[in-house]
């Protein structure tokens, strides 16, 4: 008995001095690993809708371009309430803030706030946000949206126009400001158009848009839906690539004229094909770029750009590459 309770406390005193010489081992390969690499200039956080359609993918691959040149690091979050990143964003220590709202003003000008109460360098794309002290903005007017979309739409109809316009979920910082993207088409049309515009709406679902034309346009009574629209304006590329397939399953194609949106080889095709008329592109990684040489900007100097407008392409079969 006495010889196993020896053998058990030996046993037991070399495991522990085993385990000793390992915690010493990675002691010592920790402190003699090279420093962290400090050499960064900054890191900025980037705060998006859940949705990573091609659109935010783009702004993500600009902003990581725009970090690489200015010697940056940028980390990806999410802007989605219950999640709480954006509001965790005061206590992770980062240098600047990029914000792309997607929630109602209210909610979305109280994290700005707080954000700047704490004299975080802070700048918003893509959708902005009224405030008396306005925080730099990246993007586009919606108001010149909506007047290229009323422009594009007048130049492939001859007669009255009967307009729809697609707003989706998917692409929140139009949806935001539709009142300007319709006041701008407006402007643009005028008494060309046959009635007020009405508007719909998508949700995440990439296949919402055939779901909603297919209760336009249903196959029985297609030629009498048709009266209803001339025109149908969308505001997000996924919606777009699902509208022309269902434009050519009932058989409506030249009928509806449809303007897309985005740049995405399914658009282009489409507009190759003929299947849909334009499309609106706007240059999302240039808004993630310009969004980052703000802040760095903030930093360096405490100023930047209250507005820069990235601009806005209308891609037809006559300029497409």
């Amino acid at each position: 008995m006495k010889n196993l309770l020896r053998g058990g406390i030996i046993f037991f005193g070399l495991f522990g001095f085993a385990a000793f010489l390992v915690s010493l081992s990675m002691a010592r390969s920790l402190y003699i690993q090279p420093p962290f690499d400090n050499s960064l200039n900054y890191h900025f956080a980037l705060y998006l809708p859940d949705n990573r359609n091609s659109f935010f993918t783009g702004i993500i691959a600009g902003a990581r371009q725009g970090a690489e040149e200015f010697n940056a690091a940028i980390s990806i979050h999410s802007i989605d309430p219950v999640k709480n990143e954006l509001e965790m964003a005061l206590y992770t220590g980062v240098d600047g803030v990029v914000v792309c709202p997607y929630l109602d003003d209210v909610t979305a000008r109280r994290q700005l706030d707080r954000l700047g109460s704490m004299q975080i360098p802070t700048v918003i794309i893509n959708h902005n946000v009224p405030n008396d002290q306005p925080w730099p903005f990246i993007g586009n007017n919606n108001f010149d949206v909506g007047r290229r979309l009323g422009l594009a739409a007048g130049g492939i109809s001859e007669g009255p126009i009967r307009l729809a316009v697609v707003y989706s979920d998917k692409s929140p910082g139009i949806y935001g400001e539709r009142e300007l993207v319709e006041m701008g088409i407006i402007a643009a049309l005028g008494s060309r158009l046959a009635s007020p515009i009405t508007g719909f709406k998508t949700n995440l679902n990439p296949l919402d848009a055939e779901l909603l034309l297919s209760r336009l346009f249903r196959a029985g009574a297609a030629s009498e839906a048709a009266a209803d629209f001339n025109t149908i304006i969308f505001t997000d590329s996924n919606d777009t690539i699902a509208a022309a397939q269902t434009l050519i399953d009932l058989n409506l194609v030249g009928r509806v004229q449809v303007i897309g949106f985005g740049s995405d080889p399914g658009v282009l095709e489409n507009i190759r094909k003929g299947i849909i008329a334009c499309s609106l592109a706007i240059n999302p990684e240039r808004i993630g770029y310009e969004a980052v040489r703000s802040l760095v900007s903030l930093r360096q100097t405490g100023y930047t750009s209250t507005s820069i407008d990235t601009g806005i392409e209308i891609i037809n079969r006559e300029n497409i590459r």
